[in-house]
């Protein structure tokens, strides 16, 4: 079973608290008259923190939670206690909100969004990647023991588990009882991945579904120019289906295959952008979705 929803980030929604952006209230309204019913959290903050005004906002709306998002503090392998803390507090009110999974986004990763440059390596030691692998596995453990819920890793482009080989490597190095993926689709098609492949190689691994498209040629262009994801979004990488890479229909009929309860959150990278310009994006998005896909009503 498929179930579609959205994001902040649909919304140009990066950061917890940014004049640039979408006011909460609005995005909430634009969600829940674009057609959707469930929604990721996006940004801790963004949204009110307070658990019975979030449920109070969500059912005004007939919205429901999906997930909750980590985000901000980097990833796993750098200030594990700091990561630790701010999923705990995440985890506190996904699980207050009704949301069942924690999305867990490693930025910011190892280029800087606003000047491009090089914040560290863009690959992790051996030592990094132990640290990484063990300390994934302890956030697993402790929101399903702790929490009941289920934690979803999001490769993410600029950071060290972007392309399809580390992808495995982490999957590979991580306990699938408490470690499963957040697949990104457009994450993947701009490092060039095989996403059906890796639906189909890790069948059991796939826990999560953030679903967008990427302009290849933009990809190859930030590739070719060093430039940083976050200014190849500011050029117009991430498009609206079906304009970009994967082939969605394909990786629908994949995700359909599996058997499994999924939830699909539609996250088109827009940041910064104009008020206005998200809410028909979105309701074009959802019913070219709901027209190529079988999500659950």
């Amino acid at each position: 079973m498929l179930r579609l929803g959205s994001c902040p980030d649909s919304w140009g929604v990066w950061y917890a608290d940014d004049p640039a952006q979408t006011p909460w209230s609005r995005f909430l309204d634009e969600l829940a008259s674009a057609g959707y019913r469930w929604l990721e959290l996006g940004p801790y903050g963004y949204l009110p923190t307070d658990p019975a005004r979030l449920a109070d906002e969500l059912a005004a709306r007939g919205l429901r939670c999906a997930a909750g998002t980590v985000g901000g503090v980097g990833g796993p392998h750098r200030d594990f206690p700091a990561v630790l803390a701010e999923t705990r507090r995440v985890a506190e009110l996904t699980r207050a909100a009704g949301g069942r999974n924690v999305v867990f986004v490693p930025v910011p990763g190892y280029r800087d969004d606003a000047t491009g440059g090089y914040r560290e390596a863009s690959t992790l030691s051996d030592t990094q990647w132990r640290d990484l692998l063990v300390n994934t596995g302890t956030l697993g453990r402790m929101l399903a023991e702790e929490y009941g819920l289920s934690l979803r890793f999001h490769p993410h482009a600029d950071y060290q588990v972007e392309y399809q080989a580390q992808v495995e490597r982490f999957l590979d190095g991580t306990d699938p009882r408490f470690v499963s993926l957040c697949l990104d689709v457009g994450h993947l098609a701009y490092r060039r991945a095989d996403i059906l492949q890796l639906i189909t190689k890790y069948p059991s691994r796939i826990g999560y579904v953030h679903l967008k498209q990427m302009d290849p040629a933009l990809a190859l262009r930030a590739e070719a120019e060093d430039l940083a994801f976050a200014q190849a979004v500011r050029l117009g990488v991430s498009v609206p289906p079906p304009a970009g890479a994967p082939d969605m229909p394909a990786v629908l009929a994949a995700l359909a295959a599996l058997g499994a309860d999924l939830f699909c959150v539609v996250e088109q990278d827009m940041y910064p952008c104009d008020f206005d310009v998200p809410l028909p994006i979105a309701i074009r998005t959802r019913r070219y979705l709901e027209e190529t896909g079988d999500f659950d009503s």
